[in-house]
């Protein structure tokens, strides 16, 4: 039984995963300085599913982000979305990867300044196969009326707002978020993890979350907790919280 506030898990025994991550590991090296930021990660990825990554700096938590965004590629493993071998693609393949499938948003927002929110939102939606309109990406995160104005003239929030709807705009069918409530306060988080979870249920994008807000995991259908670079521990929820009811 869930209460009216809350959300049903996506997750079932009976649902076959869109990634497959097995046995991966990523290696640095920097002169005589080897850092190992992955160390034998195995994972599944379900449709529609809601994953948030916790984890100590440092931990691997954004280097398996960006992997699983075609960023990077692993030092050895495989990685395969859908019919996509992420592990073996080429920089045009990943490319090609990423425009048609991935929407990122990051702690810092990464807008154009001399262009407005809309022309901010527009950019990505004239590279996209099958965009939204990005006047609807603007009212979906509540901010239309601002579609003029600069980003030297939009709060935090309301940047970071924006740069969700140009990550939504191409309708992605992933979601991946660094740290996108990091350098907010709490109503404005809010707001943003609200935003999130509607592109999830909505838009039906499997989204993943980097944090360090340990509160925000009651959102998630799963929540993996990483460090030294492995996936050290998987809380499965039956039901997602939704942002009105966090606290921090």
């Amino acid at each position: 039984m869930t209460s009216g506030n809350e959300v049903s898990s996506v997750m079932s025994n009976d649902r076959s995963p869109l990634f497959r991550v097995r046995s991966v590991y990523k290696t640095y090296r920097t002169g005589e300085v080897v850092v190992q930021a992955l160390n034998g990660v195995d994972l599944d990825l379900y449709d529609r599913e809601f994953v948030v990554l916790l984890g100590a700096s440092g931990s691997g938590k954004s280097t398996l982000l960006h992997i699983l965004g075609g960023l990077d590629r692993p030092t050895s493993g495989t990685i395969q979305y859908r019919d996509h071998d992420l592990a073996n693609a080429d920089e045009a393949g990943l490319t090609l990867y990423r425009r048609e499938h991935v929407g990122f948003v990051f702690q810092f927002y990464n807008l154009i300044p001399s262009l407005t929110a809309l022309e901010n939102v527009a950019l990505v939606a004239d590279i996209a196969e099958h965009p939204m309109n990005p006047l609807d990406a603007l009212e979906m995160v509540g901010l239309s009326a601002r579609k003029d104005h600069f980003p030297a003239q939009l709060s935090g929030g309301e940047q970071q707002r924006i740069a969700i709807a140009r990550a939504v705009v191409k309708q992605p069918d992933i979601l991946l978020c660094d740290e996108p409530t990091g350098a907010l306060d709490y109503s404005t988080g809010r707001l943003v993890l609200d935003v999130l979870q509607r592109v999830n249920t909505e838009q039906g994008a499997i989204t993943a979350v980097i944090t360090h807000n340990t509160a925000i995991a009651a959102m998630a259908d799963r929540v993996l907790h990483i460090s030294s670079g492995r996936i050290t521990e998987i809380e499965q929820h039956a039901t997602r919280a939704v942002p009105s009811e966090l606290r921090w």
